[in-house]
Formats: C-alpha cells, structure tokens, sequence
C-alpha cells in the first residue's frame, strides 16, 4: 500500500495543484528511491513542498527586481545600477549568475537559461541535469524541459534525495536527534538554511498526516 494517497496529500496541501497526477507520480518515485516508510516521506514531502511552492513552481522564478538581485548575489550585484541591468530579464539574469559554473559554458552559450532550475528540487545547471540524466536514463541534457513534468520533476527529486543520504537522515535513528538531522537535509538540499522555518512548518503538517 502507497504511504501517500490522495486524501492524505489534499490533507497535507489542500491548495496544491492536479493531487490526482502528483499523488500517482510522487508514490512511483518514492517506491523507486525507497523512500518507504512515513518518516522518510514526510521528511521527503516537507522539503520539496518548500522548493516548489506547495507543487505550483518546477521552473525557477528569475524575475527579480533590482534590490532583490542584490539580496539574492550580492557579490554579483554590488550596486543598483549594476542591478538595474538585469531586472526582470530572466534569460539574460539566468545566463549571466549561471555561467562558467555547475557545468555550464559562458555567458553566451545560452546554459545558463536552457540548465535553469527545474523540477521540485530544482536542478541546475548542465552539469547536475547530466548527472541526473545518467541516473534516471532520460535525455535530460538534450531535453531539459522533460523536468517540468510531474513524473520526471517526481523521480528527479527523489533519486537527489536518497544519492545524498537523506533517506537515512530521515529515519528515526536511537542516539540521534531528529530535529538537527532536518536541519541538515535542509541545508544539504538548498546550501544554506533558506527557509528553514517554512521546511519545519510543513515537516509538522507531513508528520501530522502521515505518523
């Protein structure tokens, strides 16, 4: 039996778009990365929640105003006028603050763009869609629009997830302190604790739905 079903998920996130599709290609995912029992899931379901504004974001949002840009790459942005160049321009954003980085070329290969973040933990750059192309067997390099969909945006989340030991981070281990072990997938998936407090916040309402 699936650990997420439909009315579980409408419980979780009410708001969420197409359960129906979500549900269906979250639980083959799950089932193919082992993340198999609740407290995985929950773990799992809080985070990229978080990522994807409850499943309505798996294209990365680059349209950003001056002074959020200098917010956001303050080492690139110094100044607003710097700034100003590039406000609500995703592409050209996109290809600038991604170039000669995460496997992508310079500026004017066009990377940058085309090796945005996609899916519901948001792979970037050519780089990790190869890798996550070789893991999955998807053309993902070639294609990287095959991300935005739900079954792909699904396995690509999940097989992250567990070739970075989240699985286990997840799991109620004796000894350890469950708390500080979300506090570290949160970082090791987003670099940072960037909206930690909204990963907790949906980590309860997953364990509430799923424990």
């Amino acid at each position: 039996m699936s650990i997420l079903t439909e009315p579980r998920f409408t419980a979780f996130l009410p708001d969420a778009p197409d359960i129906p599709t979500w549900t269906r290609a979250l639980n083959d995912a799950m089932d193919r990365f082992e993340v198999s029992t609740p407290r995985r899931a929950a773990a799992f379901l809080a985070q990229i929640a978080h990522e994807s504004d409850e499943f309505h974001r798996v294209v990365e949002n680059l349209s950003y105003t001056a002074k959020r840009l200098m917010q956001v790459w303050p080492k690139r942005f110094t100044s607003l006028a710097k700034a100003a160049q590039y406000e609500r321009q995703p592409e050209k954003l996109a290809n600038y603050v991604y170039a000669n980085r995460l496997g992508n070329g310079d500026e004017a290969s066009g990377d940058g763009w085309r090796f945005r973040g996609r899916g519901l933990l948001q792979i970037t750059g050519r780089g990790n869609y190869r890798a996550t192309a070789q893991a999955l067997t998807l053309p993902l390099e070639n294609n990287p629009e095959l991300l935005e969909q739900p079954d792909v945006a699904a396995l690509s989340a999940a097989q992250f997830w567990k070739s970075r030991g989240l699985n286990e981070l997840a799991d109620d281990r004796n000894r350890d302190n469950d708390d500080e072990d979300f506090v570290t997938i949160s970082v090791i998936i987003n670099g940072g604790r960037t909206g930690l407090e909204s990963r907790k916040a949906y980590w309860a309402r997953a364990k509430a739905v799923l424990l």
